[in-house]
């Protein structure tokens, strides 16, 4: 059974930021004073290496997690979840508050009756996906490097609350920001290929492992050099945002997973086992 949402529902106003494939250390190093007013930045650990399954977890409610010792894996769940009480500012979420569908845009839409929208950067989360579920809107971005122009979008109903999903892609391979001309993009023999069309909805994987030629040192400490960039221009973009929500709005921002630079005879991310794949950043809180 239905029910009716109330005239003037309770909670925050809830954004989750993915900066897609940002690593810890490259957040750190970026020192994005905006993002970091939040709260305290946290090394947190994503479940998954790639793009797609990471953000199902977090559709689940599951966010990067931490890596408490002596403790049952049900335990920490039930801590984790408990959390949204605050997120949220409604008491009494919990893990049993999203059973049976452990899906978070489908228990906000039907049980808190807010606004659910997702903002994505990745064309292997286009609408098309199964993650296009228990959303009022979803849309794929025109580009896949230009957070700002997920602002103009952003609407807060003063009716009910909103939830914003926002994937963002300028700390993505080949880690470049809008204003860069597609052919001034760094190329990586192997891996741009399958990246030269990112907008016109190309999906494909990009772990190259290989040979000296591929393995350019200096080559790979400047793309980790402009993820740091991007990280610094995403700092200025969200506090724009910041200047476009409401004060009742609890901000979450992360990524999905890390990115390799070389460690190990990797790049990218994907089927790797590897610290720095799953290590990212984690700051929250509510704006005042």
């Amino acid at each position: 059974m239905n029910v009716p949402p109330p005239s003037h529902a309770p909670g925050n106003h809830y954004i989750v930021i993915v900066l897609d494939s940002c690593r810890y250390d490259s957040f750190v190093a970026a020192q994005p004073k905006t993002m970091s007013s939040l709260g305290t930045v946290e090394a947190r650990w994503s479940y998954a290496s790639w793009t797609a399954p990471s953000h199902y977890n977090l559709l689940s409610g599951l966010l990067p997690h931490t890596n408490p010792k002596h403790v049952f894996a049900y335990d920490y769940y039930k801590k984790d979840f408990l959390k949204y009480s605050e997120r949220l500012g409604i008491e009494g979420i919990g893990f049993r508050s999203l059973v049976p569908q452990l899906y978070f845009p489908s228990f906000l839409q039907e049980r808190l009756h807010y606004r659910t929208h997702a903002m994505v950067s990745m064309p292997v989360l286009n609408p098309r996906t199964i993650l296009n579920h228990g959303f009022d809107s979803y849309r794929l971005m025109e580009r896949h490097n230009d957070m700002r122009a997920m602002l103009p979008e952003l609407r807060f109903a003063e009716d009910r609350p909103s939830y914003y999903l926002l994937n963002v892609g300028e700390t993505h391979y080949p880690f470049a920001l809008p204003d860069e001309p597609p052919d001034e993009w760094p190329r990586i023999a192997g891996v741009h290929g399958v990246f030269k069309h990112l907008d016109d909805q190309v999906v494909g994987g990009k772990l190259v492992k290989g040979g000296e030629k591929f393995f350019n040192p200096a080559k790979l400490k400047l793309l980790r050099q402009r993820q740091i960039e991007a990280v610094k221009h995403l700092d200025r973009v969200v506090e724009e945002l910041f200047d476009l929500v409401p004060r009742n709005t609890y901000i979450t921002i992360t990524s999905d997973h890390g990115e390799l630079f070389g460690e190990s005879g990797f790049f990218g991310h994907g089927p790797i086992m590897h610290r720095k794949v799953f290590e990212v950043p984690f700051v929250e809180g509510k704006l005042r």
